[in-house]
């Protein structure tokens, strides 16, 4: 029997391989536990055309944080913090960055993906690193001002 595996299968392929397999371990074990479908025509064009979007929508993606990547690393981000007699009272902390980013520029940037070594404590310019996903990523420009 001829099965379109779904799923990788260690001893047998990867994904969106057709291959011939005996009766019991095709239907029992790889369409029983969901790694495989039966290889008929309409299944092979379903999971064809369930890659091509997948294959589009990734595409999308890429481009809008490519976009977004842009944007980000030609903007300014300013948070103003009250003086203190040395730097800044308290901290600026990645918290503080996303919901800067997303009321100055309308981009939603989660707080878990801004990498800062440490909090920024005085005024001035700083470099911060951000994920952005696919492994893109974004150096953003935060300029702390003192109030």
């Amino acid at each position: 029997m001829k099965v379109l595996l779904i799923k990788d299968v260690k001893t047998l392929g990867k994904a969106g391989e057709i291959k011939e397999v005996k009766d019991g371990y095709g239907q029992n074990f790889l369409i029983g536990k969901g790694l495989a479908k039966l290889a008929t025509p309409e299944v092979v064009e379903n999971w064809k055309a369930e890659q091509e979007e997948m294959a589009k929508k990734l595409k999308e993606e890429l481009a809008r944080l490519e976009a977004e990547k842009v944007t980000l690393e030609a903007a300014t981000i300013k948070i103003e913090k009250p003086l203190a007699p040395v730097g800044i009272k308290g901290s600026v902390g990645n918290a503080d960055i996303s919901n800067a980013i997303e009321a100055q520029l309308n981009i939603a940037l989660d707080k878990k993906n801004i990498n800062l070594k440490k909090a920024l404590k005085s005024t001035g310019t700083h470099e911060v690193d951000a994920k952005l996903g696919h492994a893109i990523h974004a150096t953003l420009k935060v300029e702390v001002v003192g109030v």
